[in-house]
Parts: structure tokens; C-alpha cells; sequence
């Protein structure tokens, strides 16, 4: 192969996965084919090998934006439906931004026209001023003074000091509960919280979350988590989040148990949520992985394929089939199902739920159970290891040994066994 070939091929699952990120399904082939062209024509450009993928990746990143200016030209934007809703770029094209309304909302209908002729159609400064047929300068001082109105309607929590991440409601002793099936259809559900987090990725949300270990429901960690801003990860927007577990398990060897601290890039956007990248400090060193490094990130914080994220509306697909502690089905990447609709009562309180089962999607070794009210928050959530799982980090002996008298499920004819819980103080 020549140089730009050889290069090509150790890049191109990173560039394909940029693109498919960015673009509506259906649209990335066109859009890669374009970006393989230009590149070819301008591999003369490249003075080094280390400078190849960020160059390859900004003719994608403008590549990208050419498709979304393309299409914003063939749509008209209603200023009444901005009363209602903002709109922004995705993935999949121009959706609502939920996590921005409220803010926009609050702002003048001149504000807002010339946000959105500035920053979702993109168009020059003289072409806003033709349209709405005012000098240059007044669309300029119009446009200043707009973004100042949002950032001041839009302010992010600050957790720098905030004594909620340092203190917990969560109970060291997990309270009594009992889950009985309720004959009635399953309810529909938007389910926006991140898979095995418990948080929402939306500017203001803050969580507390326990684990508790089974038989005894003693508390064995905890961890807050606080959006903390907006953030953007390879040109997709999200919100960072910090997350910091307290009496956790060293895992990554900072010499303290007290407070591990772990940062998120988060997007709930077009029905999806998913994560874009993870960070944790290492030995003294911050290791961040986004959703271009490929299975060091996917095989961990990835869903779905080339991580199009985990849909938010929850309602039985037929993947899963539930008969009291047996579960078949489960042959698909494409978990978890609702599985039933349930009575969940904890701490004196009745919960109306769904429950939501992954048996496949994070690790076919592990199964779980995520009961989820009429909100879309977790009230229960309880994980199950198949009897084989992670033996020789966990004493050698199947886990029906060493929890003799913990459930059982059987998935596909294999027995799993349940460890340990999870509650969030949205119950409390």
C-alpha cells in the first residue's frame, strides 16, 4: 500500500465512527466517501505521520458541519416553535434541546431570532442583518448582548466546596423491601439516566447513590455525582459530570479510599443517552477516554453500535421474557427490555414500576435489574452475577457457594446470582 492507504487503514474506524457519531443513519457513507476524496487530494498537506489523524479528522468535522449547513438552508425555523422548544445540532439532525429551554424560553423573541439565525442556521452576521433588514452593526450588538442574556439564564452549579459532596442521606443499612408482580400492562417510560450511574445528563441534576451488599444490606460505598457545565468531546456537545465515590475500592491505585473522583461527558440527545467520555486519575496520572479510543472506552462505557447510545423510551421489544426467577431470550446486544410491571415497596413507601433487564448489553456475565417508576428514576436497582464471574478476583468458589442464600435467576439455562443493590436518594 502507498502512505496515504497505510495511513488511511490505521485511522479509518476512528474517522467512520466520528462521522456516524455526528450524522443521521443512512447519511455517513456519502459524507466518508467525500471526506476519503478530499483527503487523498490533500495528503500532500501532511508533513508527518503523527499529524495525520487530526488532520483527517478536522476535513471530517468540516465535512459534517457542510452536511447540517446544507440542510438547515432547506428548512425554515418557526419562531412560534421556539417558544416551545430549541433547537439544536445532533447526530441526527436538528432535535430539541431540552436541557436549554427553560433559558431560552426566558429570553426575548429578538434574542432568540438572532441566536438561532447565528448559531443553528449559521448564517454570516450581513446575511442576518439583510434578512431582518437592520445595519450590521445593530445585528452585532443585538447578538452580544443576546448571548449575554442566555449565559445568565442558563447558569451551571458550581460544586467546588458544596457540602452535598461530602455528606450522604443514603442509610448505612439498606431498608426493607418487597417486589411483587402486578398483573397490569407495563406502563411507557422515559428512562434518561445513565446506564449503571443513576444520573441525567441535564444542566442542575445532582445524585446521591449507595451500594449495598447482599445477604445484610450494608452500605459498602457511595457515590455524588452533579452536573457541572456544558462540555464538548470531538465537536458533540454534552455536560460534564464529576462523580465522587466515598469507601470505594481502590481501583485505580491513588492510595485513598475516601474519595475517588471520576469525570463524565454525558449527551441526552434524540432519544438516546450515552456516555462520550471518562476520565480518573491513575497512579498520579489523568487517563481520559473518549468514544474514538476504541474498546479501551466501548467495551466499558460504550451501548449499542459504534455507541449510538441507550434509547430513553422504555417499552417491552420481546427480547426478554420474564416467568418469575427464569429469563430466555437475551441473544441480542440490543438489551435491556422491560420485563413486567411490578410493586416495589421500600422503606414503608409503594412504588409503580416497570422493570428494565440487561442481560447481554454491558457484560454477558452480569445481569440486571433496574426498577423504574412513572418519572423514569430508579427506584431499585439490583445486579446478579452469573455463577462463574470473576472467580479469581472473588475467592475461587462459585457465587452460589459463597452466597448460599442470595435469589437465583436463570438466563438461557445459566445461574446467576444476586450481589448487591443500589438506591438513590431520589427515594428518600
Amino acid at each position: 500500500m502507498d502512505p496515504f492507504e497505510t495511513l488511511l487503514a490505521r485511522h479509518r474506524d476512528a474517522v467512520e465512527r466520528f462521522v456516524r457519531f455526528r450524522l443521521p443513519a443512512g447519511e455517513a457513507e456519502d459524507v466518508l466517501q467525500e471526506v476519503y476524496i478530499t483527503a487523498y487530494e490533500r495528503f500532500g498537506q501532511v508533513r508527518d505521520e503523527a499529524g495525520f489523524k487530526p488532520w483527517l479528522l478536522a476535513i471530517a468535522r468540516s465535512r459534517c458541519a457542510d452536511w447540517y449547513r446544507q440542510r438547515a438552508r432547506r428548512r425554515e425555523v418557526s419562531l412560534d416553535a421556539l417558544q416551545e422548544t430549541v433547537l439544536t445540532q445532533s447526530r441526527m439532525g436538528p432535535v430539541e434541546a431540552v436541557a436549554v429551554r427553560d433559558a431560552v424560553e426566558r429570553l426575548e423573541p429578538t434574542d432568540r431570532q438572532v441566536l438561532v439565525m447565528a448559531y443553528w442556521e449559521q448564517l454570516p452576521q450581513r446575511d442576518i442583518a439583510r434578512r431582518l433588514g437592520v445595519p450590521l452593526g445593530t445585528v452585532k450588538s443585538r447578538l452580544h448582548n443576546a448571548r449575554e442574556r442566555f449565559r445568565a439564564a442558563y447558569p451551571y452549579p458550581d460544586t467546588k466546596g458544596d457540602d452535598r459532596m461530602k455528606k450522604t442521606k443514603l442509610p448505612e443499612i439498606l431498608p426493607a423491601y418487597t417486589i411483587e408482580p402486578d398483573p397490569r400492562p407495563p406502563f411507557r417510560v422515559c428512562w434518561e439516566e445513565l446506564d449503571g450511574w443513576l444520573c441525567v445528563p441535564k444542566p442542575g441534576e445532582r445524585i446521591s447513590w449507595g451500594i449495598y451488599e447482599q445477604p445484610g444490606g450494608r452500605r459498602t460505598e457511595w457515590t455524588d455525582m452533579a452536573v457541572a457545565g456544558q462540555a464538548e468531546i470531538h465537536g458533540l456537545p454534552g455536560v460534564e459530570i464529576a462523580a465522587v465515590q466515598h469507601d470505594a475500592e481502590d481501583y485505580y491505585r491513588t492510595g485513598s479510599v475516601n474519595e475517588l473522583e471520576r469525570r463524565f461527558v454525558a449527551q441526552l440527545a434524540d432519544g438516546y443517552v450515552r456516555y462520550l467520555a471518562e476520565s480518573h486519575m491513575e497512579n498520579g496520572v489523568r487517563k481520559l477516554f473518549t468514544f474514538l479510543d476504541g474498546p479501551c472506552f466501548l467495551d466499558n462505557w460504550g451501548y449499542g453500535p459504534d455507541n449510538r447510545g441507550r434509547p430513553t423510551a422504555m417499552v417491552p421489544r420481546g427480547i426478554l421474557r420474564r416467568e418469575r426467577d427464569t429469563v430466555t431470550g437475551a441473544q441480542k446486544p440490543d438489551c435491556p427490555d422491560v420485563v413486567g410491571r411490578y410493586a416495589v415497596t421500600i422503606g414503608g413507601k409503594r412504588y409503580d414500576t416497570v422493570c428494565v433487564m440487561d442481560a447481554c448489553c454491558f457484560n454477558d456475565a452480569v445481569v440486571s435489574e433496574d426498577y423504574l417508576d412513572e418519572n423514569g428514576r430508579t427506584v431499585l436497582w439490583r445486579r446478579f452475577n452469573r455463577d462463574d464471574w470473576a472467580l479469581d478476583h472473588f475467592g475461587g468458589r462459585p457465587w452460589s457457594e459463597q452466597l448460599p442464600d442470595n435469589q437465583r435467576l436463570t438466563v438461557n439455562g445459566r445461574t446467576y446470582v444476586h450481589w448487591y443493590d443500589c438506591i438513590t436518594d431520589y427515594i428518600l
